[in-house]
């Protein structure tokens, strides 16, 4: 395929009835308009270390992992006799307060609770609202592409299986667009508006994606009983989950992976009792890898606040690594659209993931100097290595999940599309969840702190390895049955 169609392919690929879709992605990926000012303030304003800020992100990446919950209802349950439009005004509604509670707290007039505390009810608010609209988004992703023709019959496979997969793809350019449109804007910001204002200005995107709503011109006939095996089990795991988070039980993240790595597995084989033996073994390898790939650890906070103070970065700067990045992300997509679509799982994503930590060596490298000599021998320094860094590394992300996406809207049965979506996104949920628990355990075993930062190069080095092993070594032993 030529330079040129590949450059068309999303284009014409796109159908009006994608949009409403796109809009939720797009203002998920411009959420990002508040990065930079919410890493600041928690450094500034927080007192939570890197291993705190690991073990927070564990608590908040779980909500993700209820999404058969979300997915259930939206698939059974109407909200005001809508299954798609009351959905997304209810993650909107809980997206906007959340970001209300983060204004409070970095304007000093909420204070029923201490600030640290507030910080993580307004993240996890915001990321409970974004979940409700990702699964409707999710839904309608597999609902906007027919099954069959103008004749009633059924549509070959592979013509169905691309098409879904382009869907898959104008969802990543979706969000990779609202990444962009706000990634530069954001560090822009944050360099001259109090937090709170930055906080407030960010309602704005909820806004964004309940315009989306009024494009939705017909709701889904797919409504069914309701599976209680489904909801019942997504609620008892999601007390159980609430229940271990207040009570301070010891190892209480350990325990809820463990549980809920067991209660979305056993949901998984429910849902897919009716698929092929052949489909499911297809299903079950392509996963096994992709969640190896995504259960890596990151470095943490430290490395982030050693750049502030020893390398000196600032906000603006921030933000124009992010759009770099942003930009680039959108255009490896665009570019790569039929390679992503069509091409091997395991291939794919074996290339990505030693493409990924060659270029994390960069960012070990800042903390031993070599922008030091990079500075004496070509004259350039840490500022331009973390911008090319940042600008080969970021596409890598976005282009993992395609592959899957793909696979998942491909084999999702009818009836039961958002809650089989919302599993397996649950499931590749849990996979982030192991690698916040590896970035705390690796902070606890490397202590990084504001400004001490002694032990941070071997915390690079720790995370690099185990980044690169884990999918590599994981696709080396699976990647011929996928």
């Amino acid at each position: 395929m030529s330079l040129s169609e590949n450059l068309l392919r999303p284009i014409q690929a796109f159908r009006p009835a994608y949009l409403p879709l796109i809009m939720v992605y797009f203002a998920y990926g411009a959420l990002g308009l508040i990065d930079v000012t919410r890493d600041m303030w928690i450094k500034e304003r927080l007192t939570l270390t890197p291993s705190e800020l690991a073990g927070i992100g564990v608590w908040l990446t779980l909500p993700w992992t209820v999404k058969m919950v979300f997915g259930e209802l939206v698939d059974s349950v109407p909200l005001f006799g809508s299954q798609r439009r009351s959905y997304i005004l209810l993650g909107a509604t809980s997206t906007a307060c959340g970001l209300v509670t983060l204004a409070g707290a970095a304007g000093g007039w909420l204070d029923f609770l201490r600030v640290d505390q507030l910080y993580v009810l307004g993240a996890l608010l915001i990321v409970v609202g974004t979940v409700i609209q990702d699964v409707v988004a999710d839904a309608m992703s597999t609902e906007v592409v027919r099954r069959t023709d103008a004749a009633s019959a059924a549509r070959p496979e592979d013509e169905v299986r691309a098409e879904l997969g382009m869907v898959q793809v104008l969802g990543r350019l979706s969000l990779s667009g609202g990444i962009l449109a706000v990634a530069g804007l954001s560090g822009w910001l944050a360099s001259f508006l109090p937090r709170e204002t930055v906080f407030l200005l960010g309602l704005l995107i909820p806004a964004l994606s309940v315009t989306g709503v009024l494009l939705i011109r017909s709701e889904t006939q797919e409504r069914r009983p309701i599976e209680w095996r489904i909801l019942g089990g997504g609620l008892a795991f999601g007390a159980t989950v609430v229940a271990l988070a207040l009570g301070g039980v010891p190892y209480a993240q350990e325990i809820i992976f463990i549980v809920s790595m067991t209660v979305i597995c056993t949901m998984l084989v429910y849902v897919t009792r009716d698929i092929d033996i052949a489909s499911r073994r297809a299903i079950l390898f392509a996963t096994i890898i992709i969640f190896a790939f995504r259960a890596t650890p990151a470095v943490g906070d430290g490395y982030f606040w050693w750049t502030l103070d020893v390398l000196k970065f600032d906000e603006a700067f921030y933000g124009t690594l992010r759009q770099t990045g942003a930009f680039l992300a959108l255009v490896a997509t665009w570019l790569f659209a039929k390679q992503l679509t069509e091409y091997s799982v395991a291939k794919t994503l074996f290339w990505i993931a030693v493409a990924g930590s060659l270029l994390s060596l960069p960012s070990v490298g800042l903390y031993f100097g070599l922008h030091e000599w990079t500075e004496q021998m070509f004259g350039f320094g840490a500022r331009s290595i973390a911008l090319i860094d940042a600008a080969t590394a970021s596409p890598f992300a976005q282009l993992s999940m395609i592959p899957l996406l793909t696979l998942i809207a491909f084999y999702a049965p009818a009836g039961h599309r958002a809650t089989w979506f919302a599993l397996m996104a649950s499931l590749m949920n849990m996979a982030l969840v192991a690698g916040q628990l590896q970035t705390k355990y690796l902070n606890q075993i490397f202590e990084v702190g504001r400004g001490q930062y002694a032990e941070l190069g071997l915390l690079l080095i720790a995370a690099s390895v185990l980044a690169f092993a884990i999918p590599v070594v994981t696709i080396a032993l699976l990647g011929r049955k996928v």
